[in-house]
């Protein structure tokens, strides 16, 4: 009778144990996801949600204090595309006034 009672203990440690393993990854699995809700943006989520208000305007007249990467995220048009449609502007030096096209 002796040896029935190790095996059943034996059966029940290790049933323990594993379901001590399994709560161990609830915890931390739990614990993950609500670092993903705490209002802190995570790239990989920020980028997915986040869309650009691409501009409507055909054209953006300069202000004072304006950059051509402010202008760009301003207006939503890559800074790339305002360079290619404005060869001629310096994007060191901008004059307010100056109408840049967008499109």
């Amino acid at each position: 009778m002796e040896k029935r009672t190790n095996a059943a203990a034996r059966i029940a440690a290790v049933v323990a144990l594993i379901g001590a393993v399994i709560l161990i990854v609830i915890a931390v699995s739990v614990a993950i996801n609500a670092g993903d809700s705490d209002g802190r943006h995570h790239p990989k989520h920020h980028a997915q949600k986040e869309k650009r208000h691409q501009s409507k305007a055909k054209t953006y007249t300069v202000e004072n204090g304006d950059t051509l990467t402010a202008i760009a995220h301003k207006t939503g048009v890559p800074l790339s595309e305002i360079m290619a449609l404005n060869p001629g502007v310096d994007p060191q030096i901008l004059s307010s006034g100056e109408v840049l096209k967008l499109k």
